[in-house]
């Protein structure tokens, strides 16, 4: 069973960068995207072809939008997570499937990136905004998980998260300490979601001692060149979904031009059950 997530940067261009070639050669089960940024009807058929499509685009304009392509049919499609306040921005959307003989709850999550915490009233508004999603999402990731171990499901939330969790998780984390993505109150917080009992991060299981395997570098200069990375697009899974994992990592471009996105697919490949 292979499942992939990835921050798409506006599905029109992923497409025209080769993303539904990517999606042929690959071949996953289920993927899950972020920053779709496309209406509905504007969303390229090549983009689903051969899958079932769940969208929530949300009510800002070439802004957001999550989806979840699977091989097999939804049973039930759910979009956001409760809060008067996110819900609108297509940020989160939840599906139930059955795949590879597993019962599954999948999020594609796309959390706020956040501005600059010391810098102008107005990016620290946007970092403000940013720790309000978090308090209001870790509740409910709980509530989504017990749910979903009531109903026989396993439960997997895929996505950007806009957090690199530790030193590992990107290149320059010393010229970072200081930066919105690697603050002290943004590594708690996702450190608190995770644990041996509730969410396991399966790449950082996969890859206990290695630096990265990282998801987005900047467009500019020679951040993909170099390879200096952020890892900051997960699966977070119950620990009986993440035991099966058996091998991922991200789909890194071969070269800049190559690039579907400023994030690359980030793939694992779990045992069917």
């Amino acid at each position: 069973m292979r499942i992939a997530t990835v921050n798409v940067n506006g599905i029109r261009a992923a497409v025209r960068r080769g993303f539904a070639d990517w999606l042929v050669q690959r071949g996953p089960d289920l993927v899950a995207l972020q920053e779709v940024r496309s209406p509905e009807d504007l969303v390229p058929l090549e983009a689903s072809t051969g899958y079932h499509f769940a969208y929530h685009p949300g009510d800002r304009a070439g802004r957001n939008g999550v989806a979840l392509l699977c091989r097999t049919p939804p049973d039930a499609v759910r979009e956001g997570f409760g809060s008067a306040v996110f819900d609108a921005e297509g940020r989160y959307l939840e599906a139930d499937y059955d795949l590879c003989g597993w019962r599954l709850t999948v999020g594609s999550l796309y959390l706020p990136k956040g501005g600059r915490a010391d810098d102008t009233p107005e990016e620290l508004a946007r970092y403000q905004r940013k720790l309000r999603f978090m308090r209001a999402f870790r509740p409910y990731l709980t509530r989504a998980r017990l749910k979903a171990k009531r109903e026989g499901r396993e439960f997997l939330v895929m996505g950007d998260v806009n957090i690199a969790h530790t030193r590992q998780d990107l290149r320059n984390w010393r010229s970072n300490q200081k930066n919105v993505g690697f603050l002290p109150e943004e590594r708690e917080w996702l450190g608190s979601v995770l644990g041996p009992r509730t969410l396991v991060d399966v790449i950082r299981r996969l890859h206990p001692d290695a630096d990265g395997p990282y998801s987005w570098w900047s467009w500019m200069g020679n951040a993909f060149t170099n390879d200096t990375g952020w890892r900051i697009d997960y699966h977070l899974a119950t620990p009986a979904l993440a035991g099966a994992a058996l091998a991922g990592g991200t789909d890194r471009a071969a070269s800049y031009e190559a690039r579907l996105s400023d994030h690359a697919p980030v793939v694992v490949d779990y045992a069917d059950r």
